[in-house]
């Protein structure tokens, strides 16, 4: 999740992602103090926010075609005359027995735990809200912060295909940040898998602080939906005290 909050002099063309030729709904305010010599400093804020909906989003996810699905037996069984796929399919699968998983043709992905790493901190463990929307603030990072999302999840009935992470992130109704990480192709097995997320810095200065809400979400290149959390958190000049 990187964020981007920025300041532009009054006169340049683009504010906060706006030109001046669609700034309808926009509001001018003045930053500082103007006069000779001093440059006026403006920010256009947006007076009705808009939200991307669950829809609009989904139109804009990649939209693969892909085979009719099968279980995992049979995609084993599939092509075994080919070694270099033979071979593959034994990597992927490991120590499995493929006889003592179901033949069920849905793969499922469950997250185990989500934690937020920090450089020289203790995690900071977010709890999974089973309704899918944490009550109040989740979570806290301060300015300037390195800072990687880590988490565990466990897969089962069937291999799932290119399960991915995304991440939107809004500040005054403005979207800030949008993220897309491909996480990968994965068996099922009893161990759970972790995945850490590049390293990023949170933004910092005076307009980067304040609170953002937010949506991640996990799933496949069948745009199956394995996990999806709308929340808030704020960036301070410090971290939250414990």
């Amino acid at each position: 999740m990187s964020l981007a909050v920025e300041v532009v002099a009054s006169s340049t063309s683009k504010n906060m992602g706006f030109d001046d030729e669609n700034s309808e709904g926009l509001k001018d305010i003045e930053c500082g103090n103007s006069g000779p010599g001093k440059e006026k400093m403006s920010l256009k804020i947006n007076e009705n926010p808009v939200y991307a909906t669950d829809q609009e989003e989904d139109d804009a996810e990649e939209k693969l075609q892909l085979g009719p699905q099968q279980t995992l037996k049979e995609q084993y069984e599939k092509d075994k005359d080919d070694e270099s796929l033979r071979r593959w399919k034994e990597q992927l699968l490991g120590s499995l027995d493929i006889n003592s998983v179901a033949e069920i043709l849905e793969p499922e992905v469950k997250i185990l735990s989500l934690a937020i790493k920090s450089p020289g901190r203790s995690d900071i463990l977010l709890p999974i809200p089973e309704s899918g929307s944490p009550k109040g603030l989740w979570f806290t990072l301060k300015e300037g912060s390195r800072y990687s999302l880590k988490f565990t999840f466990q897969v089962g009935n069937n291999i799932v295909s290119g399960l991915k992470y995304r991440n939107t992130v809004w500040k005054t109704g403005l979207k800030v940040d949008n993220t897309k990480e491909m996480i990968g192709t994965f068996s099922p097995q009893q161990e759970p898998y972790t995945h850490e997320m590049p390293e990023e810095t949170t933004p910092s200065g005076m307009f980067a602080r304040g609170s953002y809400s937010a949506r991640s979400k996990f799933l496949d290149d069948d745009n199956k939906y394995y996990l999806v959390i709308n929340y808030t958190f704020d960036i301070r000049k410090d971290w939250q005290s414990t």
